[in-house]
């Protein structure tokens, strides 16, 4: 059996963007090469769709429309999501989008997905070089994990990896506070490889059926 061509949407933030990464690949364009030697001859399309500043709210409100225009019929059409920092960055009293909210648009995000039928990979919040939001975002890192296997939605944690002495943090800290360069991105790319392999290359078994 021929198998399926994959159209892939990376959906998120800055840090699915890459942003300072100067070589522009980030952990998202390390990913899609690690892919190529699992998948062989599958034909193999990638978008990157983090947007800057983006909340879970602001996914929500355009994935649907922005995959539609990715994925046409015929193909192996999966996606990857990843986002949660900015929901949880101080903005006067309160953050930017509550934790309840978030967990809210993230199940709504996959509740579609899943119905229609579109293969989901979730990627856990990383760490910025600041302890308080850490905290917040550790917190919302343990409800989407319970939101994501409640739906049996593989779900990927970062941010105890990346967190503390680590390269993820030194260049953050380096730069504008939150975005790593080159070597922390290649560590988040390496966090979330066994789950990735095991993930994309379901689409190349049995000629590409799920």
């Amino acid at each position: 059996m021929t198998a399926r061509p994959i159209r892939l949407c990376f959906f998120g933030d800055s840090f699915v963007a890459g942003v300072g990464d100067p070589a522009h690949r980030g952990w998202a364009g390390l990913l899609a090469e690690h892919a190529r030697p699992v998948l062989g001859d599958i034909d193999f399309t990638v978008y990157n769709l983090g947007v800057r500043r983006d909340t879970t709210a602001d996914v929500r409100a355009r994935w649907s429309h922005e995959a539609r225009r990715r994925f046409p019929d015929g193909c192996d059409n999966r996606l990857v999501f990843s986002f949660g920092v900015n929901d949880t960055t101080q903005q006067g009293d309160s953050t930017r989008v509550r934790p309840e909210d978030s967990v809210t648009n993230l199940t709504a995000i996959l509740d579609d997905a899943l119905a229609c039928d579109w293969p989901v990979l979730v990627v856990g919040p990383p760490p910025v070089a600041d302890e308080q939001q850490n905290a917040r975002t550790r917190h919302l890192d343990d409800l989407f994990a319970g939101a994501c296997a409640v739906r049996n939605v593989p779900y990927c944690s970062v941010i105890a990896h990346l967190d503390g002495d680590t390269a993820w943090i030194r260049e953050a800290a380096a730069g504008d506070g939150a975005h790593p360069s080159v070597q922390g991105y290649r560590d988040l790319a390496d966090v979330v490889l066994d789950a990735w392999i095991t993930w994309i290359g379901s689409a190349a078994a049995v000629g590409g059926a799920r």
